[in-house]
């Protein structure tokens, strides 16, 4: 079990972030032996670099030999890292297989199980208790599945591998820190096999910098303490940016025909515009005083959302544009909205379809992201342009005739 007392938030926790943020740079930017810590290569010497890097930075000798004591590379963590089959579905289709009846009846129990909770965290935060059940839903099925990799081996792993070390690298570190004040055990802390831990699935920076003692007995515990997670996660969401009391997605009608190219996450226009061009709620009204973009998770033909700010903080906690576009639906259904209009949408191409789609692109010089067979930001921007040079609706929606015509 990981526990955190509350000092770690405190002053000089949030120095030790500083710190840690600058010395994690010079790491990656000293050119001495010791400053530079590369992935792959003979796991032994990676290891070495990073106990040198660990004492260049000020912990102990013996207290980093402790840690990296039993650490070894977990070939199951790689094979998770690159299948992540689930994020190929579309939105319908994953929608549909993680929002489950037996959640929305779990969301209900755990809505009324921890009210005075969420009531605490709305005057504190103003994190709506919809969003954090809907996240602590998805992740972790509240808090039963909370996953069985070591977390040390897991960050290590990814570390040491080439797709995404400067993610990962600075986590190690992170659990490094927690070690040193005896609240991360190297070879009994679990989790995800990406390295989070808790029922709301928080990295070891996350949980330095925004882990919090909501039930007040002196200690952070977010693997078995449901009103600490919700506090430490409300807490982190607020860090990044949630505005207090604002909405984060609303459904819409779209007319059949405009410039679907102004669609997509980037470009954000006032509700007037929206209004102009004859979008409209399907249900409600709209809020007013911000600026909004509007989605198409499957393009023209099917579901349309106004998204709010709070949706792009959500998107920067977990970059996955289906997951998060899924976790604030789920979130609008415990709001007692109802489930979103179908529409028609035109079927989403095969992986390998996918992956010929982006290889295809990327030949022809379009920035589509990494070649994975995933339908990322990236991608769909790039099948935007190129629809609007093809003179086809540019709904950002890669279609078997798109394909055809690359």
């Amino acid at each position: 079990m990981l526990k955190i007392k509350s000092d770690v938030i405190g002053l000089f926790n949030f120095l030790t972030i500083i710190i840690l943020i600058f010395l994690l740079g010079a790491i990656f930017l000293s050119s001495s032996a010791h400053g530079k810590v590369k992935c792959g290569g003979p796991f032994k010497s990676f290891l070495s670099d990073i106990k040198k890097a660990s004492v260049s930075m000020g912990y102990n000798v013996k207290l980093v030999n402790d840690f990296f004591s039993s650490v070894q590379i977990n070939p199951a963590v790689l094979k998770a890292d690159q299948s992540q089959k689930i994020f190929r579905k579309s939105f319908i289709d994953f929608s549909n297989a993680v929002i489950s009846p037996h959640r929305l009846q779990n969301a209900g129990i755990n809505k009324r199980r921890y009210k005075e909770t969420f009531s605490k965290i709305k005057r504190k935060y103003g994190v709506p208790k919809e969003i954090l059940l809907a996240f602590w839903a998805l992740e972790t099925d509240f808090g039963l599945f909370q996953g069985d990799y070591n977390t040390l081996n897991a960050l290590l792993t990814l570390s040491h591998d080439c797709r995404r070390p400067e993610l990962f690298l600075p986590q190690v570190f992170g659990a490094l820190e927690l070690f040193k004040q005896n609240k991360f055990h190297p070879r009994k802390t679990k989790g995800a096999w990406a390295g989070e831990i808790g029922m709301l699935q928080m990295l070891p920076l996350d949980l330095l910098e925004n882990g919090t003692d909501g039930d007040g007995d002196g200690n952070v515990d977010i693997t078995s303490s449901p009103i600490d997670a919700l506090f430490s996660m409300a807490e982190k969401l607020t860090s990044m940016g949630w505005k207090r009391d604002q909405p984060w997605l609303l459904e819409v009608r779209v007319p059949e025909s405009m410039d679907w190219s102004q669609t997509g996450l980037s470009p954000a226009m006032p509700i007037e515009h929206w209004k102009n061009l004859n979008v409209r709620p399907r249900v409600g009204s709209f809020q007013t005083g911000a600026d909004v973009s509007l989605i198409l998770p499957m393009g023209r033909k099917g579901p349309a959302f106004l998204i709010y700010p709070n949706f792009k903080v959500l998107l920067n906690w977990n970059n996955s544009f289906v997951y998060v576009t899924t976790a604030s639906y789920f979130a609008t259904l415990l709001s007692n909205e109802p489930r979103y209009r179908l529409g028609s949408p035109e079927p989403m191409l095969s992986s390998s379809e996918m992956l010929l789609l982006q290889s295809k692109l990327h030949q022809k010089g379009y920035v589509v992201g990494k070649i994975d067979g995933i339908l990322g930001k990236k991608t769909r921007e790039a099948v935007k342009i190129k629809q609007k040079e093809l003179g086809i609706p540019a709904d950002g929606w890669p279609t078997k005739f798109l394909l055809q015509n690359l």
